[in-house]
């Protein structure tokens, strides 16, 4: 597979545009099926650049996730890293620990502490007091 892109200009020019994310996040949403890998990349780095408050780059990562977790690992490393970067108020960070790991993955904190970065830094900011 060639390193490219479907999107045209007119669509990055309009992404561009976007002023808090939900134009890109419904573009990624519609698009999906006809996605390259460049053109996630330039989703993430549009939402990257003007969600600030990290809402839809949870909602992309966790939508990402129930599509194909595998498939799309490093997007929704990199979406969840940015939304930890991002969410400051904590207001996405617990529906992404749930929609991520599951709604037990308090039962599994030690393990997912120590072998996914990405929990281990939402759960120390959920969770300061934690011994994990």
């Amino acid at each position: 597979m060639q390193n490219h892109t479907l999107m045209t200009e007119d669509d990055i020019k309009e992404l561009r545009r976007d002023p808090d994310g939900l134009h890109t996040y419904e573009y990624l949403a519609n698009h999906i099926g006809e996605c390259e890998p460049t053109d996630i990349e330039l989703l993430i780095d549009n939402m990257e650049r003007v969600d600030l408050s990290g809402q839809f780059m949870a909602s992309a990562a966790r939508y990402l996730n129930a599509i194909d977790s595998e498939g799309y690992s490093p997007a929704i490393r990199r979406l969840v890293a940015a939304t930890i970067d991002k969410d400051r108020e904590h207001r996405y960070l617990p529906d992404l620990l749930q929609g991520l790991y599951g709604t037990d993955y308090k039962e599994h904190a030690t393990e997912l502490c120590a072998s996914d970065d990405n929990f281990r830094r939402i759960y120390k900011r959920l969770f300061p007091s934690s011994t994990i």
